[in-house]
């Protein structure tokens, strides 16, 4: 007959799995997409824009072995060439923003997907997301 489960074993492993849930390799807690948002054409960032940045940049400071993932977008207007251009221009805008907000540029990579990754038609396509973690 098998002995019964008794809870102190689990009041035992509790340390364990609390060790294990910190291992930045084993257990990373993601906070998926910052959305920043631009005007069409533009790569500038808005009073709206750099609050975005630095809440992420907050969480980024706050979860310094997490890695920063910018990814630039654009809307179907314009030509391939120039969409990619642009979100690449975007993601860059961002990511200088993150690192004056005290983010270590080392940590942050970008890309500049263009007309691509299209959500929709307007304002959500004319966005970089920034992803921490993962």
């Amino acid at each position: 007959m098998p002995k019964p489960w008794r809870p102190r074993r689990l009041i035992l492993l509790l340390p364990l799995l609390a060790g294990l849930a910190a291992c930045n390799g084993w257990w990373h807690q993601e906070l998926s997409d910052y959305p920043v948002f631009f005007t069409p054409g533009s790569a500038a960032l808005d009073q709206t824009a750099q609050a975005v940045i630095q809440v992420a940049a907050d969480y980024a400071k706050a979860h310094p072995r997490q890695q920063v993932v910018v990814t630039g977008y654009a809307d179907a207007t314009g030509s391939t060439p120039a969409n990619l251009a642009l979100s690449g221009q975007r993601a860059q805008a961002v990511t200088d923003q993150l690192v004056t907000d005290g983010v270590e540029r080392g940590r942050i990579r970008h890309n500049a997907h263009g007309a691509t990754d299209t959500l929709l038609s307007g304002q959500a396509d004319r966005r970089v997301d920034i992803q921490i973690g993962g």
